[in-house]
């Protein structure tokens, strides 16, 4: 079914049409994602398979626009574990049609717990238990008095991943209740394409 999405503010607006292309994804067992070696865990589902197209109401005048959108839910009736510190969250769509969400949770000891979620591009998935998912932060931005990651590499080596996670906007903080940094990125390496990226716990 299709989904419609406005929001406005004080110098734009949007209005925008979702239509599935593809079926729910259930991340980790049939949606119950394990979020540390001690039990923290969510339930957590997307639809990656979002055709999107609407206007955006700029000062300038009005932009139509069209592409691809990823939407994620998760909930939990409990926070990180206490020896936890953030979390990198990826979202990322290839060129060929296949996805993959991939993140760490960081640890205080310096270690962190990897899940991933390998999605084809007819739906198919397959999950990836601790340590199958790997990133590695390779430069950093200050922005908001923090210094950020905001290029990674991402690596899956069941799947053959092995690509270069760029922001394309560094200064993507977000100055909320929770502080957190997100943003769009690029994708390129043994595979091509775009992708979303979430950080947090940067101080």
């Amino acid at each position: 079914d299709a989904l419609a999405m406005r929001a406005s503010g004080p110098d734009f607006a949007y209005d925008m049409t979702l239509d599935a292309q593809g079926p729910l994804i259930f991340h980790g067992d049939q949606g119950y994602s394990v979020k540390s070696a001690g039990g923290q865990a969510s339930y957590y589902y997307s639809q990656p398979f979002y055709d999107i197209s609407g206007v955006l109401m700029l000062p300038d005048g009005n932009v139509d626009v069209s592409g691809s959108a990823w939407l994620d839910r998760a909930w939990s009736s409990q926070p990180l574990g206490a020896d936890q510190t953030g979390w990198d969250w990826f979202s990322l769509s290839f060129d060929d049609g296949a996805k993959m969400m991939g993140f760490l949770l960081r640890q205080a000891d310096g270690t962190a717990y990897s899940s991933a979620t390998w999605i084809a591009p007819d739906g198919e998935t397959e999950a990836f238990p601790d340590g199958a998912f790997a990133a590695v932060p390779l430069d950093t931005h200050t922005t908001a008095g923090r210094d950020v990651p905001v290029q990674w590499q991402v690596t899956l080596p069941a799947k053959g991943v092995d690509v270069m996670v760029m922001a394309l906007n560094p200064d993507a903080w977000m100055d909320t209740s929770v502080p957190y940094w997100e943003g769009p990125v690029n994708v390129a390496g043994s595979h091509q394409g775009v992708g979303y990226l979430e950080m947090t716990g940067y101080e």
